[in-house]
């Protein structure tokens, strides 16, 4: 089937024979033909021998303009340092400063410049153990020192000593509940307050309903920390027992 289909089929399998045989005639009549020349006669080249030629000619051209350019510009930099060399080195030679060195590194002696320091070196420690006091001096500024931090510890003292204390008070909110609604309120209160003590202060009072037409007595008062304590009130205020059911508190706060 292959072979058969193959034999219908315009197909130039010795195409090569042929070519090597057309090479060799053109060989024998040009001589053997060189791989530039192969390229150059393809079908893809675009120009001859004499194209390239001309070509390479015009790029060395522009690469020898390019060198002349470049050594002009290099010879007037080196022209130019030239030039400033030789000017540092006139001012150099000109300058004052360079003039006044060099007479003193020929002429200057090293003994005479190691002997005015030596000298003033004697003369300040001379000074300075004439400011050394070797009698005493110490002891009566530490003296002074002294007397000074006493006194400063006394006026502190006196001062913490006028200052008054601090004394700790509390503010005290409390609930007096009578009996019934038939106890005599006014005279209730009047009962609170007839409790005097030291460091106690009565504040203002109100009537709060509780229920049942009962009502309650909240008083204010005002009491130090060191003398009164809330057990002590509450006992001093329970024995009103016709007016006084109980006693409760219902805001502490300090002052």
């Amino acid at each position: 089937m292959a072979t058969n289909f193959l034999v219908h089929e315009k197909i130039w399998f010795d195409k090569f024979k042929y070519d090597d045989a057309e090479r060799k005639f053109y060989e024998q009549m040009n001589g053997p033909v060189t791989g530039s020349s192969r390229q150059s006669s393809g079908p893809g080249a675009s120009s001859g021998p004499s194209g390239d030629h001309s070509e390479l000619v015009t790029r060395i051209a522009s690469l020898e303009v390019e060198n002349q350019s470049l050594r002009g510009v290099v010879q007037d930099l080196q022209q130019a340092i030239a030039k400033l060399e030789a000017r540092l080195s006139v001012l150099e030679k000109s300058s004052p400063a360079h003039r006044a060195i060099a007479p003193q590194t020929q002429h200057v002696s090293p003994m005479r410049q190691a002997e005015p320091p030596t000298r003033k070196a004697a003369a300040a420690e001379d000074d300075e153990d004439d400011d050394i006091d070797l009698f005493g001096s110490d002891e009566e500024d530490d003296k002074e020192a002294v007397r000074l931090r006493e006194e400063r510890l006394r006026q502190y003292a006196e001062k913490k000593a006028k200052k008054p204390a601090l004394v700790a008070k509390s503010s005290i909110l409390l609930d007096v509940k009578p009996w019934d609604d038939e106890t005599d309120m006014a005279q209730l209160e009047a009962c609170v307050r007839s409790v005097q003590l030291d460091g106690l202060t009565w504040g203002g009072s109100k009537l709060v309903p509780v229920g049942y037409g009962i009502r309650k007595l909240q008083i204010q008062c005002v009491v130090e920390d060191d003398k009164v304590g809330t057990d002590l009130l509450e006992e001093e205020i329970t024995k009103f027992e016709e007016h006084v059911q109980s006693v409760d508190i219902a805001a502490f706060n300090k002052i």
